[in-house]
């Protein structure tokens, strides 16, 4: 338990920090890469990078807002929690060792010091401060890890697969299939959460460590992952050019915070704009066991961006209880409307309330930042409480 003195001297010096803005997490990363070259090996390099300007980058400013927010609330550290949990589960598909906790720990006291001088009362304030929020990421992670390897199928650590199947579902969507080596079983995962991979080739700098979310129900055999091809994504232009058929690849037991947690009484709406269909396709697949109505809202670009068109449809022609309305931003001239897509442009929810207006509904939302607070806004003004809106971000987290 931290003392009400630190409690007070960090709150006190919070703003502080705050005020000296993402300077501070730029030069810690710097620091701790300078010291620790090996990281490089665990962190993301591409979000180390704002390729637009000079501003701090995706990552960078998720740490600074993470110390922030740990600060403004470290004498109420339950509302922390859900922050927690996402950041824990991340942490495992990396393989985060308490090791490394202490390293970031040393670089992020010697970041305050070199460029605050705060004085030693304080430098020995925020390291009490953060021995506790280690020990509690720690401790969790501990747990996920555990549970993972308990798992029926389960392991720890990283597991040799092999792919056995690697198919185009659009011009930007490749999925790849992955056996286990061993021959044994896999692990189970709840229908929403990702697969972490690790990359080790000659023609990266780094070993590249990503997750990409399940996208099909649960199994016992195999897992798969629907890739999109990003113009300047390291991991997504090697797993689209050079990994086929036969090539091995190392992988890390499920893991997440976002998935599907409802009884099969419980009406669903699953919306998604381009990849972000990935986890709402084990949603899917699993909702068509389900006996309440399911509601799948897909946005993209056009039919040539469209993935696993045949495969709802077929689902929905299978399964009453399945809805599917597809919108084109920008239809090709051969794209039909209502036999294509159902509407042109972007989702407007006022125009379908018949059909999500159930008060007992759950949304399930997934895809680029700035779509999801399009629909988040709507959903709100529809009278969704927060509680029945369930949101999943690539890359550092963002919150709607």
């Amino acid at each position: 338990m931290l003392t009400q003195k630190t409690i007070d001297i960090v709150k006190s010096t919070a703003p502080v920090i705050a005020a000296a803005g993402p300077a501070v997490t730029q030069h810690f990363y710097q620091r701790m890469f300078s010291h620790n070259p090996e990281l490089k090996d665990v962190f993301n390099m591409s979000n180390q990078q704002n390729r637009d300007n000079d501003e701090p980058s995706s990552q960078q400013k998720a740490l600074f807002n993470a110390v922030c927010a740990y600060a403004n609330n470290i004498d109420n550290l339950a509302a922390l929690l859900p922050a927690v949990e996402k950041i824990a589960q991340k942490h495992t598909s990396f393989l985060i060792t308490a090791d490394q906790y202490q390293i970031v720990g040393h670089h992020l006291l010697a970041t305050i010091d070199e460029l605050l001088a705060p004085g030693q009362e304080v430098l020995d304030a925020w390291a009490e401060a953060y021995g506790v929020l280690a020990h509690i990421f720690i401790s969790r992670e501990e747990e996920i890890y555990q549970e993972s390897n308990d798992k029926d199928g389960g392991w720890r650590g990283t597991r040799e697969f092999i792919v056995t199947s690697k198919q185009a579902n659009s011009e930007l969507i490749t999925s790849f299939t992955f056996t286990p080596v061993d021959g044994g079983q896999v692990a189970t995962y709840k229908p929403g959460q990702y697969l972490g991979i690790y990359i080790n080739a000659k023609e990266l700098v780094n070993q590249e460590i990503r997750q990409y979310s399940l996208s099909s129900a649960p199994n016992h055999s195999h897992y798969r992952i629907s890739v999109k091809r990003e113009a300047q994504g390291t991991v997504s232009n090697y797993l689209h050019d050079k990994i086929n058929i036969g090539d091995k690849v190392n992988l890390v037991a499920p893991a997440g915070d976002f998935f599907l947690n409802v009884n099969s009484q419980t009406p669903v709406t699953l919306i998604s704009a381009g990849v972000g269909l990935t986890p709402m396709l084990a949603m899917l697949e699993t909702l068509t066991q389900h006996q309440a109505t399911v509601n799948w809202l897909h946005a993209t670009e056009n039919s040539q961006q469209h993935a696993y068109k045949d495969h709802v449809k077929t689902l929905a022609n299978q399964h009453s209880h399945i809805a599917v309305l597809t919108w084109y931003n920008a239809p090709t001239s051969s794209d039909r409307q209502a036999e294509d897509y159902d509407y042109q442009g972007l989702i407007e929810l006022d125009k379908i309330t018949n059909q999500i207006s159930d008060p007992e509904m759950h949304f399930y939302c997934c895809g680029p930042v700035g779509f999801m607070q399009f629909i988040a806004k709507q959903l709100i003004e529809l009278g969704v409480t927060t509680d029945r809106i369930h949101y999943e971000c690539f890359g550092p987290h963002k919150v709607l």
